[in-house]
């Protein structure tokens, strides 16, 4: 027996023989044209135009951020930067496989040299420049295997096309030896609920047909497994496929102490999948869909419409909506696309909606038109805010547009050392850990040369979120959290330890986050977010609350 480590995605477990995926395409030989370049360009249009016509139709038959990433995808196949790359290489004589191949290689680099987030797209690329390949050699892309046996997928990487359509009737589980927690394939593997790890590098040395338990809740896969071992994984999958059959129920910990259990939505078409899912209400709606494509703000009629669909789906429900949040990774032409040399420490969140508060108006009287048509608990939340003044600012704001329930975002460690200050004025506090680890550890999140830094597990960021949440405690003010942090089922019980009262995340990550609260009492969270806390580095709080949490 052994164990490969890598990133486990969610809590389950499966066994299974090992398929490997097929190897990629071979490169193409770097050769002159022999049909000359205005047949190479007729050529290498239409195997892209084919390829992002395919992507497009993909999407079609998903939804959720499955077609988000292969629309993302078709765009790319289409991009013109791209096009110009593989025109230059055909005018220099080159085929149209050698320019696909040369190109996007060319672009992958320039990628994987920025890191972070976008090192991590690179491997959208290769999926597309194979797809465009095989369409050039007539021959069928690369794709899942079907051994006509369920089986354990193990992949260098998996495309978003294959991900987003991979048949869970087929696939126990999926291995990868590349990506991380934030890569399309582990992203699609939580809104899916596939059994996943990435990142474990020693998968090579699996082989087809041998049998391995996948376990992501240890982040393991136990090779040569022994009989006693597989029955306990099979005990354990039985126990998980009954509790998620059972009707979902609300968040709280083994001694009944309520921990709401609320979604993160990018666009109202996710409403029905939450709800099916248990989600108790919404603890973070991001508007940004509604501005991210535009060359123009959105009207107020266009915004109330689809504020109203959201609204409608959670009746007698929270819905927290945060204005639109632009800036940083968001530029928007209407709102502030000046360069800036460091646009994560720029105007970004409610500084770019102060510059233009037009716009921040026109949001909050939709938002306040929508509210009065629907049933929801409507609650608005500013992103990035930093001092006392901005948040009197805003609540204020909305108020006068006739908002009750107007919070802030805690993304900054300002606000989290003034929280009780803030809270005076504001009706609740919204954690967001991915800006606020961004933050406290000074480490860009989208770039990949200190990656290692951005963990919400870091004990100097998990004493930010103990002090909002006993400022929110003194003041009798809600206190949540909305980052990724909140999808992970042992960090959601050292938030609930710390004082958190709800907890916010992908529909897809609820059904663990509720297993892994019911297992504690507030006594046991309060012990583990103790041992966390006591820690000197993220790694340390992660192994020392595993060990408390026993």
């Amino acid at each position: 027996m052994a164990a490969l480590r890598g990133v486990g995605i969610g809590q389950g477990v499966a066994t299974g023989p090992v398929q490997r995926m097929s190897e990629a395409l071979p490169a193409p030989e770097q050769a002159p044209s022999t049909a000359g370049a205005a047949a190479e360009r007729v050529r290498v249009q239409e195997a892209i135009s084919h390829v992002a016509a395919d992507l497009t139709r993909r999407a079609g038959a998903v939804d959720g951020a499955a077609a988000e990433v292969l629309e993302a995808q078709a765009m790319i196949a289409e991009d013109p930067t791209l096009a110009d790359e593989v025109e230059e290489r055909i005018a220099a004589g080159s085929t149209a496989e050698w320019a696909v191949h040369d190109a996007f290689a060319g672009f992958r680099a320039s990628l994987e040299a920025v890191g972070g987030y976008l090192g991590e797209r690179a491997a959208d690329l290769d999926d597309i420049a194979q797809r465009v390949l095989a369409r050039l050699r007539g021959v069928p892309a690369p794709g899942v295997p079907d051994p006509g046996h369920p089986f354990v997928l193990v992949a260098r990487d998996l495309a978003p096309a294959d991900t987003a359509l991979l048949d869970l009737d087929k696939v126990l589980a999926l291995v990868t030896t590349d990506g991380g927690p934030t890569s399309h394939t582990a992203i699609l593997a939580r809104e899916k609920g596939i059994i996943a790890l990435v990142g474990v590098g020693d998968a090579t040395v699996l082989t087809d047909g041998e049998t391995v338990i996948v376990d992501a809740a240890s982040g393991t896969v136990t090779t040569e497994p022994t009989a006693e071992e597989l029955e306990r994984a099979a005990a354990r999958a039985a126990e998980r496929r009954a509790a998620d059959d059972a009707p979902p129920s609300p968040g709280a910990l083994a001694d009944g102490t309520p921990v709401a259990l609320l979604a993160n939505l990018g666009k109202p078409g996710d409403a029905a999948d939450a709800v099916a899912r248990g989600a108790e209400g919404v603890g973070l709606f991001r508007t940004e869909f509604l501005f991210l494509s535009a060359t123009h703000a959105p009207t107020v009629s266009q915004q109330r419409e689809a504020y109203r669909e959201l609204l409608s789906a959670f009746a007698g429900r929270k819905v927290v909506v945060r204005v639109l949040d632009a800036g940083a990774d968001k530029p928007l032409p209407f709102l502030n696309d000046a360069h800036e040399e460091n646009p994560a420490l720029g105007l970004r969140g409610l500084r770019a909606l102060r510059a233009s508060e037009d716009i921040l108006r026109e949001q909050l009287t939709a938002l306040a038109e929508a509210d009065a048509e629907t049933e929801a608990d409507l609650w608005v939340m500013a992103p990035m805010v930093a001092t006392v003044e901005e948040t009197a600012y805003f609540t204020a704001l909305a108020r006068e547009h006739g908002l009750r329930t107007a919070g802030i975002m805690v993304e900054v460690p300002a606000s989290a050392l003034l929280a009780e200050r803030l809270l005076a004025h504001a009706d609740f506090a919204s954690i967001g850990t991915n800006d606020l680890t961004q933050y406290t550890m000074a480490a860009d999140r989208l770039l990949g040369s200190v990656a290692s830094f951005q963990d919400p597990w870091h004990p100097a960021v998990l004493r930010l979120v103990a002090e909002v949440a006993r400022a929110g405690g003194a003041l009798g003010k809600p206190v949540g959290v909305c980052g990724e942090a909140a999808a992970d089922p042992l960090l959601a019980v050292v938030l609930a330890g710390l004082g958190v009262g709800s907890l916010s995340m992908a529909p897809a990550a609820l059904a663990d986050v509720r297993h892994a609260l019911a297992a504690h009492t507030l006594d046991d969270a309060r012990r583990i977010a103790a041992a966390a806390l006591d820690a000197d580095d993220a790694a340390a709080a992660r192994a020392a609350a595993l060990d408390a949490a026993g």
